[in-house]
C-alpha cells in the first residue's frame, strides 16, 4: 500500500493506492494557513488515521510546493512560505517515526502522469502546472529527475522567450525577478494581462467562456496567452526534447490549447519534424497525490 500526500496552500490531500493504482482511500482537508507546526501535524494525523482505516502500514509520499535545499534538505522557493526554511521532511519523519519521501508538486503531477497517465510508456514526460503559479516536472525513464541543484523543471522562473506580445512589459515575480515565464502564464498572469489590454477583469474561465461567444477582446488575450505558451514550451523541447508534455493546473482545462499550441510552437524549434505530443491529463486534478504516492 502507499500513500500520497499533496500539500497544497489551502488543502492538503491523501490518497491511498494499491500496486496496480487503484485507489483504496481518499481525504482532504484545509491546510493550516501560515502554520508550520500546524501543517505537520495535519501531515501526520491524516497518515496515522489513513493507516487505522485501511488496517496496514504504507510508504509515504509528499508532494509539497518548492523544493528541499540539496545543502541542508530544509525546504526552499515553497510560494506557502510557512515552509521556507524549514526542515518539513525530517520532520514529518520524526512524527510519523518511518523514512518518507518528498518531492516538488509538479516533480509528482509528471511522474503520476508517466506511470500510468498521458504519458505511459514514454521515454521522457515533461509535466506542467498552470495555475495559480507554472511548475514543471521531468521523468525519464520513469523516474523523477531531481537535478544536481534539486530545481530540475523549474520552468516557470526561466524568462519567457521575447515576442511582440509583450510590450516591453516584465511582470514582477515573488522569486525577486521580472518576467518569469510564471507571470505571462499563470491563472492570475492572464487574468492580468487581459485587464491591462482590455481595462476588463475577468477571471480565465469567463475569458474563455466570452472568446467561445465571440468576445473579440477575449480571444485576443487567449491568442496571446496561446503564442507565449507555445514559446516557453519550444524552449523546453530545444532543450530536453520530450516525447509528451502533459499540461495540469487549472488553465489544462482549455480545451483550445492542445491543437493551438503545437501549430504555434513549431517556428520556435530546432527540427524540421516536431513528434513531441501535448496532452491533457489522465488523472485530473488527482495526479499530484498519485505522484507522491508512486515515490515508492
Amino acid at each position: 500500500m502507499r500513500i500520497g500526500v499533496d500539500l497544497g496552500g489551502t488543502k492538503t490531500e491523501l490518497i491511498a493506492i494499491d500496486d496496480d493504482g487503484s485507489v483504496r482511500l481518499r481525504r482532504r482537508a484545509p491546510t493550516p494557513a501560515g502554520d508550520y507546526a500546524a501543517t505537520v501535524a495535519l501531515i501526520a494525523g491524516m497518515v496515522t488515521q489513513a493507516e487505522r482505516e485501511l488496517g496496514v502500514r504504507a510508504s509515504v509520499g509528499i508532494g509539497t510546493p518548492g523544493s528541499q535545499s540539496p545543502v541542508d534538505g530544509r525546504m526552499r522557493n515553497a510560494n506557502s512560505t510557512c515552509l521556507n526554511g524549514q526542515p518539513l521532511k525530517q520532520d514529518v519523519e520524526a512524527a510519523l517515526g518511518r523514512t518518507v519521501r518528498l518531492a516538488n508538486d509538479a516533480n509528482c503531477f509528471a511522474l503520476s502522469e508517466a506511470v500510468d497517465g498521458a504519458g505511459r510508456g514514454a521515454d521522457v514526460v515533461f509535466g506542467v502546472i498552470l495555475g495559480t503559479g507554472v511548475g514543471g516536472g521531468v521523468v525519464v525513464h520513469g523516474r523523477v529527475l531531481q537535478g544536481a541543484n534539486g530545481v530540475a523543471g523549474e520552468w516557470g522562473h526561466n524568462p519567457l522567450p521575447p515576442g511582440d506580445d509583450t510590450g516591453g512589459h516584465a511582470p514582477a515575480c515573488y522569486c525577486g525577478r521580472h518576467g518569469c515565464v510564471e507571470t505571462w502564464l499563470s491563472g492570475p498572469a492572464l487574468a492580468a494581462d487581459h485587464l491591462r489590454t482590455s481595462g476588463e477583469t475577468a477571471v480565465p474561465e469567463r475569458i474563455v467562456a466570452r472568446a467561445a461567444d465571440g468576445d473579440a477582446a477575449c480571444e485576443a488575450t487567449l491568442r496571446r496567452y496561446e503564442a507565449r505558451l507555445a514559446r516557453a514550451l519550444a524552449g523546453v523541447i530545444n532543450l530536453l526534447d520530450p516525447d509528451v508534455i502533459v499540461l495540469g493546473g487549472g488553465l489544462s482545462s482549455i480545451g483550445r490549447l492542445y491543437q493551438r499550441v503545437p501549430q504555434l510552437w513549431a517556428p520556435h524549434v530546432f527540427s524540421d519534424r516536431i513528434v513531441t505530443r501535448l496532452c491533457p491529463p489522465r488523472h485530473g486534478d488527482s495526479s499530484g497525490v498519485r505522484g507522491a504516492a508512486w515515490l515508492w
